[in-house]
């Protein structure tokens, strides 16, 4: 297996798992893309790989969209996702992903041992929550285990969690894609994983979506924990390692 075909199974892999955690492939996608490409064309292949993702979680999960959070969360999040892509050019990242890993750790793990912490969808969370994961998302690329950290939080139906996440994703993809291309993340050389790339979106996302009829509602949550709590642990093992 060439390098090409390793990074589309991995791409493939991240937005089976990202489906099942209900938050997007961002946070398996970008790390992968590390150890393929630099920085900047990351951000801006993960950027168009999420807009056909997001399109397909939304066609198969449609029904579940909240119109609250989709205000409260996504507005926030398209806001802050433009002023974290455009200060991606000039801020350095290395200790915000440490910030970051930290950040998630910490809060996967109190909602795992404390599983009745249950915060209410309100508006003040909401918008917190929505404007963390689109800074971050701008800035680092993926914002996706902070905006399912706070819906996790809210006990949502699984059906709910992952078409009101993919929605505000879909509004959040299609801003920094814009601000990326404006700085220059998105050129000719990487075009041509673009094709690739739509595909496996929407084959991960159909796969992602038949896995998760076999899993009970009381587990998703908990699945979606775990998975943030490895997202953070990689995060900080990625800093140090690189």
């Amino acid at each position: 297996m060439n390098v090409k075909e390793s990074f589309l199974v991995l791409a493939l892999l991240a937005e089976i798992i990202g489906t099942i955690g209900g938050f997007g492939s961002s946070v398996f996608f970008v790390p992968i893309g590390n150890f393929y490409f630099d920085f900047y064309t990351v951000l801006g292949l993960t950027a168009v790989f999420h807009l056909s993702s997001n399109v397909s979680k939304i066609f198969l999960f449609k029904k579940g969209i909240n119109r609250f959070l989709l205000l409260y969360i996504g507005v926030p999040s398209v806001i802050f996702v433009i002023l974290g892509g455009y200060l991606s050019k000039i801020i350095a990242t290395t200790f915000l992903e440490v910030i970051l890993g930290v950040f998630l750790i910490a809060l996967s793990l109190l909602f795992l041992v404390k599983r009745n912490l249950i915060i209410k969808p309100e508006k003040k969370q909401s918008i917190l929550g929505g404007a963390l994961s689109g800074f971050t998302a701008g800035l680092l690329g993926t914002g996706g285990a902070i905006r399912g950290l706070t819906m996790a939080a809210f006990n949502l139906e699984k059906s709910v969690f992952i078409a009101t996440s993919a929605f505000i994703d879909l509004m959040i993809d299609f801003s920094r894609t814009v601000v990326y291309y404006q700085n220059g993340y998105i050129t000719y050389q990487e075009v041509k994983y673009i094709p690739f790339l739509f595909l496996i979106g929407l084959v991960g996302t159909f796969i992602g979506k038949k896995i998760l009829n076999y899993i009970p509602q009381e587990r998703f949550k908990t699945i979606s924990l775990i998975l943030v709590l490895l997202i953070g642990i990689f995060t900080l093992l990625n800093f140090y390692i690189l």
